[in-house]
C-alpha cells in the first residue's frame, strides 16, 4: 500500500526517543551510525521505521523496519506497524494532502491494520 508521509504522522505518530543523540529528521530521527544505531537494534521491531532515498526519483521513503541500503535515518513510533505491507512517500517537490486527502488516507491504513 502506498501513502503519503502527511498520514504516517498522523497515524502511527512518530517521537523523539529520549536516548537520541542526534538532532536530525525535524528532531524526531536517529542516526544509522553509533549510539543511534546500538539503540535502534533494541526497541521493539514493530515501533522502527526506516527512512529511505528512492532509487529512481528524487522522491523519499518511510519503510517498516530497519533498511541498510540508501537508508537516511530511522524513526520510532507509539503505534506499531505490525509487519503490514506499507511505504510512505514523501515527495522532492513537497506535497501536503488536504484535510480530506489525509481523512481518506488514515481510514485506509486503520482498515488494513484491522484486516491483518
Amino acid at each position: 500500500m502506498l501513502i503519503f508521509e502527511d498520514a504516517f504522522y498522523d497515524f502511527f505518530r512518530p517521537y523523539r526517543h529520549k536516548g537520541a543523540n542526534h538532532d536530525i529528521w525535524g528532531g524526531l530521527g536517529l542516526e544509522s551510525f553509533g549510539a543511534d544505531l546500538e539503540l535502534v537494534k533494541q526497541l521493539p521491531a514493530t515501533h522502527v521505521w526506516s527512512v529511505v532515498d528512492g532509487s529512481v526519483t528524487a522522491d523519499q521513503w518511510i519503510l517498516t523496519g530497519i533498511h541498510t541500503v540508501n537508508r537516511i535515518c530511522f524513526l520510532v513510533t507509539e503505534v506499531p506497524h505490525n509487519w503490514q505491507e506499507i511505504e510512505f512517500r514523501i515527495p522532492s517537490r513537497g506535497y501536503s494532502l488536504t484535510r480530506l486527502g489525509l481523512l481518506r488516507q488514515t481510514n485506509k491504513i486503520k482498515r488494513s491494520m484491522t484486516l491483518s
